[in-house]
This record gives C-alpha cells, structure tokens and sequence, in this order.
C-alpha cells in the first residue's frame, strides 16, 4: 500500500475530490450524441459508454464490494461486461466486441454511475477511523484509474470519428493556436550516477517505485518536441521508403500498412491537413508533430543523426521542471507550438529508447489490482510527460505511461536526445 499513496487524511478533502473527477467525466462526455457513444472504431479503442461504465465498475468491485458487507451489486452481469483485464478477479466480455453492446442503455449506464457514486459517499462519510486510510488507499487508486480513462475517452472518441467520411468534430468551438514555434534548446547534462523513480511524496502507481540508482553518459535533450514541419521535411526526403531508416518490425509494419505520413495527416487539393478532435483543419507546421508510432519517432530520430531519450534522461530534466502546460484543462485538446518556454510537461507524450520492464526491486501491489501494471511489463515503450489530453494533476516526472511500438492512436510525440 505505501508504494501506491500517500494517504489524505481530511474526508471532506477526498469526497471532494471524488465528487470532481466523476463529474469531470461525464463532463468530457456532454458534447456526444447518444449514438456516440456506442462506436468502437479499432481494438485498441472502446466505446465511451463503456468507458463510463468501466470506472464505475473498478469502484463497486474493488472498493464497495470490499469494504460493505452484503453489498448489493448494481447488477451482477455488469461484472462480466465492464471487467478489462483483471483474469484473477474472474472473466470478461472480449474487448474488440464492445462496441457490439447496445444493451445496457446509455441511460442504464448513467443510472450504475449514480448509483454507485451514492453508495460511495455513503461508504466515505461513514467509514470507521480503523478502515479509513485503507479505504483512501482504493479511492485515490480509483481517481487516478478515472482520470487515465478521460485522457483515453477523448483519444478513443478522437479515433471513432476519425474514421466517418463526414470526420465529425467532438467539438467544433475548439481554439486552434496560431504562434509560431522557436528554434530548438539544448540541454546538457553530467552522467554519473542519477536517482530516479518516484519518491513517496505524494500519489504514485506501483510501478514508479522503488526509487533507484541509474548510471548515465554525459547528454542532452531538446527542450521542445519536434514540429509538423520538421517531420514533413522527412516525409519529403522519403524517409518513409528508405529502409536504412527504420528497426525491421517498423519497416514491415509500414509497408503492410502503407504508412506514409503520419496518423490523421491527411492530403487535400495537394495541401497538408490533420483531424482534430476540432475536425479537420489545415496542417500548423509549428505545432508538434503527434501520433506517431515508436517505430516512426526512432526513424526520424535517426534521420536526423540524433536519438529518442532513454526514460531516466528525460525524467532527469522533468524532475528539474514545473509540472506545467498544456493539459487537458487548457481545453485545446491538441499540442500547441513552443512559442516561448520550453515543452517538457504536456502536448505529448514523449517516446522514450526504454523498454517498459520493472525496476530493481519492483513489487506490484497485491491482489487483484497488482495486475494494473505488472503484467504488462513486456513489448512495451515507455512515454513521459503528460499530453494535451491528460487531466491537469495527473502527470509527474516518475510517470511511466507505456504503449506497444506499432501504435499511434495516443497522442504521442517526438523529441531529440544525443550523446555529447
């Protein structure tokens, strides 16, 4: 338990809290029409109707059902169809088919939440003193939980609409940046012997700790993400038809799948446009470039004669920074150009040359909700940082978000590193 939170005491402080981010997720999901709800566009994707549901079930299961005695479940079929992927605690509804699930209604998916939600309040103002940090404990593990579903509601929402003809906007009030981006920064620092991982102050996932000693060469990072421009340069010295370029899993996965750009880049009347969450808008050659796959950030990496960042470089330089910019409360929902500071928190999550494997040490928590992290220490890259996408709060520099190398839905970016 002490790997995961720091334990809030007040309980005024956590029913607050609880009260924002269930909100804030119906909130994100208010400029949706009903039938919004039930696309499903790609495996990888979910249904934001199940998204909604799925939170609500993680608290009934490993909270409500734990802490009350005799709890009455919402309903118990709900178990099977909102399950992702936790095998000890029982089966699940396969995940490419839940976009197939018309039943329950939206309006009985709202109804769980409220329900649930009452039951939860109930639980928090009247637990008993003995049971109340381990009660915070599955909480502020459920938040958390909550708050990465927001982040990939609106990358799955994204994608669903991505894929109509008529490329839809989620909203079509959403500003669009106009700055113009700065040159590139560079950053040095000492090798030697570094700290890194999480250090108990504050809310953590297991798989942040224990905090650890790293050994480093002498480097340096850029101090913003590379920009549409700069990666269209690529595209035009054919980088994607060059197989020197690329690591064999990524040039054969571009050749099955014809990547030649990068996802939602789309060509026009032979200009250069990208779908937003905004719709379809003209290509920004400062924004960052996003969504892009491992495979494409490491090709144009080398292209450039440079190289991605291992994970304990950039948590280095993430750990000397503010935790600001440009997250989800923005409410751009899209990475905005470096017009002056540096891009270290938010925009993108930037790829890492780190493998997603445990550090010495590594426990996961016991029981059911060990299989949050530990499993999937296998095949997997490491990201850092935060995005345009992440709930404000969320992100911290021993952050470890990670995703297969093929894929690119997230919203994912690219910055430089090299050996000095």
């Amino acid at each position: 338990m002490d790997n995961a939170v720091t334990v809030i005491s007040n309980r005024e402080t956590v029913i607050a809290e609880f009260d924002r981010v269930r909100r804030h997720t119906e909130l994100l999901c208010a400029p949706l029409e009903i039938d919004d709800y039930q696309i499903q566009s790609i495996v990888q994707t979910s249904p934001p109707k199940w998204h909604i549901a799925h939170v609500t079930w993680l608290f009934e299961t490993f909270v409500l059902q734990h802490f009350i005695s005799g709890y009455k479940l919402f309903n118990s079929r709900f178990d099977y169809l909102f399950n992702s992927y936790y095998y000890t605690h029982g089966e699940m509804h396969p995940n490419a088919r839940r976009g197939m699930l018309s039943r329950p209604t939206l309006d009985e998916v709202y109804r769980y939440r409220a329900y649930v939600n009452d039951r939860m309040k109930e639980l928090m103002e009247n637990a008993e003193d003995a049971k109340w940090q381990e009660l915070v404990f599955y909480v502020i593990l459920g938040l958390n939980h909550e708050e990465q579903h927001q982040e990939l509601l609106l990358m799955d929402v994204k994608h669903n609409f991505s894929v109509n003809p008529l490329l839809p906007a989620y909203r079509d009030n959403l500003p669009s940046p106009q700055s113009e981006t700065r040159a590139v920064r560079w950053l040095e620092r000492a090798g030697g012997i570094h700290l890194v991982g999480h250090d108990n102050g504050g809310f953590s996932y297991d798989n942040e700790t224990p905090r650890h000693d790293v050994l480093l060469r002498d480097f340096r990072l850029a101090d913003r993400f590379v920009t549409n421009g700069e990666y269209l340069e690529f595209i035009k010295a054919d980088g994607y038809i060059d197989p020197a370029l690329w690591l064999s899993d990524g040039w054969s996965l571009i050749q099955r799948e014809s990547w030649r750009c990068p996802l939602y880049w789309k060509q026009v009347d032979g200009g250069w446009n990208q779908f937003t969450l905004g719709g379809l808008r003209a290509l920004n050659l400062h924004e960052p470039v996003c969504h892009l796959s491992f495979y494409e950030a490491d090709a144009y990496a080398r292209w450039a004669g440079k190289r991605l960042p291992l994970e304990s470089e950039l948590e280095i330089l993430l750990a000397e920074q503010s935790v600001t910019g440009n997250f989800a409360d923005s409410e751009l929902f899209h990475p905005s150009p470096a017009a002056h500071q540096g891009q270290w928190y938010g925009d993108l999550w930037a790829w890492t040359a780190s493998p997603y494997t445990a550090y010495p040490g590594f426990k996961p928590l016991a029981g059911s909700v060990g299989e949050y992290n530990g499993k999937f220490m296998s095949n997997q890259m490491v990201l850092k940082g935060g995005c345009c996408a992440t709930p404000s709060g969320h992100t911290r520099a021993s952050y470890r978000n990670f995703y297969y190398p093929e894929q690119r839905w997230a919203f994912t970016g690219l910055r430089l590193a090299e050996d000095m």
